[in-house]
């Protein structure tokens, strides 16, 4: 159904909870974004396609050559994630946003960087007041994230850039292996909301290393994202994951595109070392969950 006082809208349908959609301001000026003829717009004339899967396009500007995850690599993610050997990653944000949201009617969940769509899916199914958007830069991850779950939405956005949400409109944010913003995101979360941020710890993927040639952990990784949230945010709590996956060569030179290390290794370089490896191969997942609490708001201008 159309919003007052704007044409009808006649092109693909966006596929989100209105309370999602109410959410969304235009990455340009930051106004709020209704629905129009060709999409969304705002009251400043800026309009964004809505494609026929559903998310919204929100980019502006040029990004980056390499920059999100190309049709092939989002086919390998998500054969990756529906095989289950990141699950546990999963249950551990639903788990964390139960207990931090447990207070909240119908609280709106962020997967900033969120890819496909996989775990805010998982935390929606496990919390079942909640509504969720994930953002993304590649089309081919929000095409999927669109219609991941009935109670989500997706839009293309760059996480280096103002984020499309409205100032105060988020409860949660997700952030898994990903960029981020800790300006914007202090910006979007509500003064009493919770960031949820996962990294890999420095055994992330031991076995795989050396045979692989794979990208060290930063050993200053967890000191970093501390240095990069100060200001913004305080630690609220953290917990490791740790579980092993037995993964299969295809899986195993998947989970190696799903990192760093993917730009740095030539594909026929990786598969004959693959090849070389067991099958299946015993590989130890070694995280950190880390929960923080937004600090005092500080007097900007911004979206929304």
């Amino acid at each position: 159904m159309a919003r007052p006082n704007t044409p009808p809208h006649t092109g693909p349908r966006l596929r989100m909870p209105d309370a999602v959609a109410a959410a969304l301001a235009c990455p340009t000026c930051g106004a709020a974004l209704t629905t129009g003829e060709r999409g969304l717009a705002c009251a400043a004339g800026h309009s964004f396609n809505v494609a026929r899967e559903g998310y919204a396009s929100l980019l502006t500007g040029a990004t980056p050559p390499g920059t999100g995850d190309s049709r092939e690599m989002v086919a390998d993610r998500l054969r990756f994630q529906r095989a289950g050997h990141y699950d546990p990653v999963g249950r551990a944000l639903a788990q964390t946003l139960r207990r931090a949201l447990a207070d909240r009617a119908a609280p709106l969940l962020a997967d900033v960087g969120g890819g496909t769509g996989h775990y805010l899916t998982q935390v929606l199914t496990a919390l079942p007041d909640a509504v969720g958007l994930t953002l993304d830069v590649s089309k081919f991850a929000a095409r999927h994230a669109a219609r991941a779950h009935p109670r989500g939405g997706a839009v293309t956005a760059d996480a280096w850039r103002a984020l499309p949400l409205r100032t105060d409109s988020v409860d949660a944010l997700l952030n898994v292996f990903a960029p981020r913003s800790a300006a914007e995101f202090h910006r979007v979360l509500r003064p009493d909301g919770v960031l949820v941020v996962v990294t890999p710890a420095a055994d992330h993927l031991a076995e795989l290393r050396s045979p692989l040639g794979l990208l060290d952990v930063d050993p200053r990784k967890d000191e970093r994202l501390a240095e990069g949230l100060h200001g913004h945010f305080t630690p609220a709590g953290e917990r490791e994951l740790r579980f092993t996956m037995n993964l299969t060569h295809d899986d195993a030179a998947t989970v190696v595109g799903m990192g760093p290390s993917a730009r740095h290794i030539g594909p026929d370089d990786l598969r004959a070392r693959v090849a070389a490896l067991p099958e299946p191969v015993a590989v130890t997942a070694s995280m950190r969950l880390h929960l923080y609490r937004p600090g005092p708001r500080k007097e900007t201008a911004g979206q929304g």
